[in-house]
């Protein structure tokens, strides 16, 4: 059983659904997170992620990333270290692609990075992590980038046994073919 992970494209930008998925998973199995977990990813336009911002945070203007933790669940019981987590709806990770879009060039990467960026990020934050204070951000941050490597690297590792499975099995349906 794995963690239920619901991601829904409002924004009118084109996003990898599956992958945004793939990385909030990868994040929550790494924290230890109960597979009985539920979890809604929404990406919205910059007036939608304004209106939010304004509302929940009360500051202006749009913002890349917000999260909104559903279960009442204490911080120390919600870390990694802390006793195994039970089944909860964790909350919603709400995305603006549109807003992410300059940070990605700023940063050098593509949108795709960013915003696998950013839900790695909104995961921590359902987790109880945040980064006010210069100790929780090295903490936040050093997380959030170890999370986004590994599972670059089981993509990558991935991909790469799935092309020596294609490979393999073309050489072996060559031999095949030649036997007959």
């Amino acid at each position: 059983m794995d963690v239920s992970i619901e991601v829904c494209n409002e924004s009118g930008v084109s996003v990898d659904e599956p992958l945004i998925a793939s990385v909030a998973r990868f994040a929550l199995d790494a924290m230890r997170v109960s597979p009985a977990a539920e979890l809604s990813i929404l990406a919205v336009g910059l007036d939608a992620m304004s209106e939010l911002h304004e509302r929940w945070m009360e500051e202006p203007g749009p913002t890349d990333v917000m999260s909104f933790p559903m279960d009442d669940l204490a911080e120390e019981s919600r870390r990694p270290d802390a006793p195994e987590l039970g089944p909860a709806l964790l909350g919603d990770i709400v995305l603006c692609p549109e807003f992410a879009k300059a940070q990605a060039r700023t940063a050098g990467h593509s949108l795709d990075d960013e915003l696998h960026l950013l839900t790695v990020h909104g995961v921590l934050h359902l987790l109880g992590y945040d980064h006010a204070e210069p100790e929780e951000e090295r903490e936040m941050f050093g997380l959030q980038s170890k999370l986004l490597g590994e599972w670059r690297s089981a993509r990558e590792k991935a991909a790469a046994l799935e092309a020596q499975r294609r490979s393999d099995s073309a050489v072996l349906g060559t031999v095949g073919l030649e036997d007959s």
